[in-house]
């Protein structure tokens, strides 16, 4: 358990090294940057640990890097996908490995990247008890619980869940925000308000900060939001009108830019769309 390959060093993978390695794990590291990786290849990566944990965009990608890293893959070693993905791929890919004797879980992460240097996140679980048995060591460097939601897929399905939640959260508050702006409050003293009554929320501890200073350094991207939105609507047959709109103001900050930049940038859909109202537009 202490050789562990991670493929993907992207903000959430580059936490997750950071957090083993001060453990004492002997991590290898590969990602498609040549600037963030670690060893020459993801199979190399692979080889010589115990376990492999990927990091990675969307359920392509991980198709794309087990299939690259198979030949790699002994029995008894264990894939661990913090990938927020499609839960029926993840289920696929537990049967795929499981023909090879390779345990997988997908353990979707509940957290921000930074939320994860502070230990502070939370591991939603999908697979075998075996599996997580011999995970627990490693999520225990990074994480403050660990909740195993049933077999392989069902960690990335809860993780669509919160992800709903948060979001929805999210984007209450930046409209929430704009519109104070919009009727000549100080975000500062609206914010202060929100967060002494019965509106409080851990979002506004989080993000009301950074919207309003406007510090959108990513902790977590608007575009990788975009995508796990998609999920949540192909997964429930577009029946999410909430999440249905949401998508909407996050395709519209794409449009404006903000893709890359951290997912409270949605303040500034609302923003313009206040800016547009004050000048006649009618698009608030």
């Amino acid at each position: 358990m202490k050789r562990v390959g991670i493929i993907g060093l992207g903000l959430l993978g580059s936490a997750i090294y950071d957090r083993l390695a001060a453990a004492g794990y002997e991590i290898a590291g590969y990602d498609i940057d040549p600037a963030k990786t670690r060893a020459k290849s993801a199979e190399i990566a692979a080889r010589g640990a115990n376990v492999v944990l990927l990091s990675l965009p969307h359920s392509e990608a991980v198709a794309s890097v087990i299939e690259a890293i198979e030949p790699a893959l002994a029995a008894g070693k264990l894939v661990i996908d913090t990938t927020t993905g499609d839960p029926d791929q993840a289920v696929a890919f537990g049967k795929r490995l499981a023909t090879r004797r390779v345990g997988f879980i997908d353990a979707a992460i509940a957290g921000s990247s930074q939320q994860l240097r502070r230990g502070e996140v939370n591991v939603l679980a999908g697979g075998s008890d075996e599996a997580l048995e011999m995970a627990l060591p490693l999520f225990k460097t990074f994480s403050r619980s660990v909740f195993h939601m049933g077999p392989c897929g069902s960690g990335a399905r809860m993780k669509l869940v919160s992800n709903l939640v948060l979001g929805l959260n999210r984007a209450v508050l930046a409209e929430g925000l704009a519109f104070a702006e919009f009727l000549g409050i100080d975000a500062s003293l609206a914010l202060e308000v929100l967060k002494a009554g019965t509106t409080s929320s851990r979002v506004m501890d989080n993000k009301g900060p950074k919207m309003i200073a406007r510090d959108y350094a990513p902790e977590a991207r608007l575009s990788q939001h975009l995508k796990d939105v998609r999920l949540m609507l192909q997964a429930a047959g577009q029946s999410l009108p909430l999440s249905a709109r949401h998508a909407e103001l996050l395709a519209r900050a794409e449009e404006l830019g903000l893709g890359a930049l951290d997912n409270s940038a949605i303040v500034e859909v609302f923003r313009a769309m206040g800016s547009a109202k004050s000048e006649g537009s009618t698009s608030y």
